[in-house]
């Protein structure tokens, strides 16, 4: 075998050993290429209005993705749905990020689906394609080779509580609120929501806040190990995010590759049986290994303590 064949064994065999990227790539072009989801894509295309904006700030690795739409809470509309995933392929190609802020504009988080949309789409052939489309989108967005945190201001209702669930970590500020009010509206979560939240409070807590609806505060909140921190902010928005991203400092100090390989290992670990975990987390661990952040580390010669 040649030299650049060998190469392009080796590069081929790390790829399908990754499985964050894998799984993407999978998600992607089955929400993109099937003719079920070309359905669902006209019809949530009919209804206009807000967007989904996204900062990419070099300097620091953080991107921030605003769920923008204040006029209905930052309900998703179908564009934002469609919006959403855009946004998500953006950063998957981010090789310099290091994190990404999800939040709401104008100090609420976001209400889930617009009713107008909803009731459009109310049958449940649609309904499902548009689960199935939320569901890859947030998959994707909790997939991500980037540290993901929700900055949850006001009210996370529904659908945007579901969003929440979506992010590695959850940051509340003290008047926040976070219901799964699917109950109420004779519903569901359908967005994955439901799965992820009992991977992070367990299933009697799942089944506390969704059967009851509970509006679940800051204190509660980190109790039940749903938020990781409450920001106590009176300067609006800005400093709300200073904080958020001051936050964030710890964990993503250090070179971006290194910080995307720690994100993809703690993906497989969490979502892959144990022996491809393992295989998965030997091959991301061969792309930093004598790489420009383990070469520097080494010329320092630190001590052990």
């Amino acid at each position: 075998m040649s030299v650049c064949g060998a190469a392009r064994c080796r590069w081929i065999q790390t790829r399908s050993a990754v499985s964050l990227l894998q799984q993407n790539r999978t998600v992607r072009r089955h929400s993109t290429g099937a003719p079920e989801s070309n359905v669902i894509r006209e019809k949530l295309q009919a209804f206009p209005g807000g967007s989904i904006d996204l900062q990419k700030r070099q300097e620091s690795g953080i991107a921030v993705l605003t769920v923008n739409n204040p006029a209905r809470m930052n309900a998703f509309s179908g564009c934002m749905m469609l919006e959403l995933e855009q946004r998500v392929c953006e950063l998957e190609t981010w090789t310099e990020g290091k994190a990404v802020v999800v939040k709401g504009a104008a100090g609420n988080f976001c209400s889930g689906s617009d009713l107008n949309a909803v009731r459009a789409i109310a049958n449940p052939q649609d309904g499902m394609r548009m689960c199935e489309f939320m569901q890859n989108t947030l998959t994707r967005l909790l997939r991500l080779p980037l540290i993901s945190m929700a900055l949850v201001e006001g009210r996370a209702l529904g659908g945007g509580a579901e969003l929440t669930t979506a992010c590695d970590f959850r940051l509340m500020t003290s008047d926040g609120v976070i219901q799964f009010v699917h109950k109420h509206m004779g519903l569901v979560p359908g967005w994955g929501g439901a799965a992820r939240l009992v991977g992070i409070v367990g299933s009697q807590n799942a089944l506390k806040l969704l059967s009851g609806a509970v509006k679940l505060d800051p204190d509660c909140g980190r109790q039940m190990g749903l938020v990781d921190e409450v920001l106590h902010c009176s300067s609006g928005e800005a400093e709300t995010l200073a904080h958020a991203e001051q936050w964030l400092g710890p964990f993503i100090k250090g070179p971006a590759p290194v910080i995307q390989a720690i994100k993809k290992v703690v993906v497989s670990g969490r979502e892959l049986p144990l022996e491809q975990a393992l295989k998965t987390e030997r091959n991301v661990f061969g792309t930093v290994w004598g790489g420009p952040a383990n070469l520097q580390a080494l010329a320092l010669k630190p001590k052990h303590k």
